[in-house]
């Protein structure tokens, strides 16, 4: 069940696309110290944790490749696309930074900031400050109601004279940065979470750096977890291949799935955890990619844009994905669910139109080929990233609980990274910290007692 590098050289060669896996049919341990649960950013770094302490772990993904919501796509286009997250923050002191260099993978700095669209034009100078000025008093608005007694809606925190502004601060505070409506997100959540401005990327894609991650780990791939006993006798996961005894568990599944009931636990969650994580509720983040050959939006590598928005139908576009013709247009909130809903079709069709209300109609028919996500109705997510909503911020430690022999790990359990790949990383060596701390350190053998020497007249035998 371990995955060697030949194996993962043979997947990427075989699938040409880096993050995406083939199911394993080799069976399962009956028994192992740790189990854990999904085998994305967390699970991975859980598991690396706990085999490095010399403790028997298994990772159970209940889809049929490693990465969770970090999926790499290289077959579509002729380059990577991220299909799900794309960036690390803290490039100074995230380990996922150094860890993808000394996996040969290549990072480059994210341009910071963005540009802004006017109808058909760029903004102006002075219409740039003029948004960013609005800007930094919608976060210190935001910042300052997070410090009263009573959580509110960062939307209900905002000033009123954001003008013309109003609806694109919603789509950059809110849709674009958590998958939700500023309606819909705690004030105290957003004033936690520091500004991520300071982001890399890779070249590669984040699927690839996640299978490389978890590549000398043992993962079970196509193997649902259907049942976990977390208290009292019989600590254990079952699955459709058979049942895992096991010392200690980490369960890594989004809050949308904790709460779905698609997993059984013995005993029943508490009431606190499944409150927790319903207040935690994935936001709503779907990318549609557009190949456009010979530029013609006319931008730069990798260079955002968003638009000056009134009715909230709006998206953010990264052009020119690392210096190739992959352009990719996201959408979320409420409005990026209800178009997501509709379709693949429906969500093409939108970014062509949209592009070419502030490009031009020639744009459309300069699309060579489109994909586009669904993290909505994906099984094994059913979202995007946590946030959480008014009176919901304290929800994130109540899930960094552990309960008996169980500890939850993912982003949505950390408490200023949440929405991030870093976040997911740090709560899974988190999680795994606390379950070595259960099980304690693995003792090895005791050194054999010296024989002791025999004072007897030793006895030969006649040779004849």
């Amino acid at each position: 069940m371990r995955m060697t590098r030949r194996d993962f050289l043979s997947a990427s060669a075989a699938f040409a696309a880096v993050g995406i896996g083939t199911a394993r049919a080799a069976p399962l341990p009956r028994e192992a110290d740790v189990v854990v649960i999904g085998a994305g950013a967390a699970g991975i770094a859980a598991a690396r944790r706990i085999s490095a302490a010399n403790r028997k772990v298994i990772v159970l993904e209940a889809s049929d490749r490693i990465g969770g919501r970090c999926l790499t796509d290289s077959k579509t286009f002729e380059v990577p696309f991220d299909r799900g997250a794309r960036r690390l923050y803290n490039p100074d002191t995230n380990p996922m930074v150094k860890l993808a260099r000394n996996a040969g993978l290549t990072l480059y700095n994210v341009p910071p900031g963005q540009k802004i669209r006017i109808g058909r034009r760029n903004a102006r100078a002075g219409e740039t400050e003029q948004f960013l000025a609005t800007l930094v008093r919608a976060k210190r608005a935001i910042d300052e109601a997070a410090r009263g007694r009573n959580d509110v809606s960062c939307a209900a925190a905002l000033p009123g004279d954001l003008d013309v502004w109003a609806g694109t601060i919603d789509f950059v505070l809110g849709a674009s940065e958590t998958g939700k409506d500023l309606k819909d997100l705690s004030a105290i959540d957003q004033a936690r979470s520091p500004d991520r401005i300071a982001a890399v990327g890779c070249k590669q894609g984040l699927g690839a750096l996640l299978m490389a991650l978890g590549q000398t780990l043992p993962v079970s791939l196509a193997t649902p977890a259907s049942h976990v006993t977390w208290a009292g006798r019989g600590i254990g996961v079952e699955t459709p291949a058979g049942r895992i005894n096991a010392r200690a568990i980490i369960v890594t599944v989004s809050s949308n799935v904790l709460a779905s009931g698609n997993i059984r636990f013995s005993p029943d969650l508490p009431k606190r955890q499944l409150d927790a994580a319903a207040r935690l509720s994935l936001g709503s983040y779907d990318r549609i990619a557009l190949w456009l050959p010979n530029n013609p939006l006319g931008l730069g590598p990798n260079e955002a844009m968003i638009e000056q928005s009134r009715d909230g139908k709006t998206a953010l576009l990264l052009a020119n994905a690392n210096g190739s013709s992959l352009c990719t247009v996201d959408v979320a909130g409420d409005f990026g669910r209800a178009l997501s809903a509709q379709g693949e079709g429906a969500m093409v069709a939108f970014a062509s139109e949209w592009l070419a209300g502030l490009f031009g109609s020639d744009v459309a028919a300069a699309v060579k080929r489109s994909a586009a996500t669904r993290w909505n109705a994906a099984p094994h997510v059913l979202g995007a990233m946590s946030a959480a909503e008014p009176g919901g911020q304290p929800s994130r430690r109540v899930l960094m609980e552990p309960l008996g022999a169980m500890v939850f790990a993912g982003e949505a359990t950390h408490e200023t990274l949440w929405g991030t790949v870093d976040g997911a990383w740090e709560s899974g060596e988190r999680a795994a910290d606390a379950v070595l701390r259960r099980i304690g350190p693995l003792r090895e053998a005791a050194p054999a007692a010296p024989r002791k020497k025999s004072h007897r007249r030793k006895r030969y035998s006649n040779p004849r």
